[in-house]
């Protein structure tokens, strides 16, 4: 079953190949959702400063009646937090407002703020620093794995050409229509886990005709067949959900699909329209493409 699978990572940390995102999940629903999680058998749980329900994310986490060392907990450093002062100080702060006494996993959530996403300015120096405080943290016993969401090849190798500790994971958008095989391939021989936020491209692969047939072949739903796609990519998977009957079908995907079936899925016609996920939630309005 998936969830008791699980990738190693670059300093031996064993990370759940399957996750609850949390992303748009309210504080007051967060709790529930990850005791509901928990509950089916998840043990990856992955929330953020930006999403603004850590508090909630905390209190499932400390109330789900499985031991803390028996879960891994992830956060993200708010995008805008470019300094050394003040990444240390959110990471800090993301321990004591979820009420834990490590974190599993922290990483910086965007190489640049979200009002500045993909622009020219790269913030390649300040995102040292902000690295630097991870590898601090990390020394401290504050968080196990430190890594990044978002970083394209040139903010990655920017980061290993100065870094003590090289990054472990690069959280990024995966999904069917949406692959940068070149990026996945550049983390892998860098031994970077890739991580797939939004796997079901924000519910809009529902929505798509060829997928929806595709998943009729192999008689899944489109959800599961998404899922499946970005774990043979080698990625951890991170749908987002509160409803428990979700989390249950998220999970239920051992099943796989033929190479020929990846590749097709692999070219399809990009998902050009996340619909009301278009932009980033508090993010400025920056568009997700």
């Amino acid at each position: 079953m998936i969830l008791n699978e699980t990738y190693p990572l670059a300093n031996g940390v064993q990370v759940p190949k399957l996750g609850l995102g949390t992303w748009f999940i309210d504080d007051a629903e967060a709790a529930e959702a990850v005791r509901e999680a928990v509950k089916l058998g998840y043990r990856l749980i992955d929330t953020a400063q930006a999403y603004g329900n850590e508090r909630g994310v905390g209190e499932g986490v400390r109330t789900c009646g499985v031991r803390r060392e028996e879960l891994f907990v992830a956060s993200k450093i708010a995008a805008e937090l470019k300094t050394y002062e003040d990444a240390a100080k959110s990471i800090d702060e993301t321990l004591e407002r979820m009420g834990l006494g490590y974190l599993d996993q922290m990483i910086i959530h965007s190489p640049q703020p979200w009002s500045e996403f993909r622009v020219e300015k790269r913030y390649f120096e300040e995102n040292k620093e902000v690295w630097r405080a991870l590898e601090d943290a990390r020394a401290a016993g504050k968080v196990k794995v430190i890594g990044v969401s978002n970083f394209l090849q040139d903010d990655l190798e920017n980061l290993l050409s100065s870094c003590r500790v090289m990054p472990m994971v690069n959280q990024i958008l995966l999904h069917i229509t949406n692959t940068d095989s070149a990026l996945v391939d550049f983390c892998k021989a860098q031994g970077i886990q890739v991580e797939a936020y939004s796997p079901i491209a924000h519910g809009e692969a529902l929505k798509n005709p060829a997928i929806v047939k595709m998943a009729e072949k192999y008689g899944v739903s489109a959800a599961q067949l998404c899922i499946r796609y970005v774990l043979q990519l080698g990625a951890v998977a991170l749908p987002k959900t509160a409803d428990p009957a979700h989390m249950e079908s998220n999970a239920d995907v051992d099943f796989a699909i033929s190479e020929e079936d990846m590749e097709t899925l692999k070219n399809m016609e990009r998902i050009a329209n996340y619909g009301e996920f278009s932009a980033f939630p508090v993010f400025s309005g920056k568009p997700l493409a």
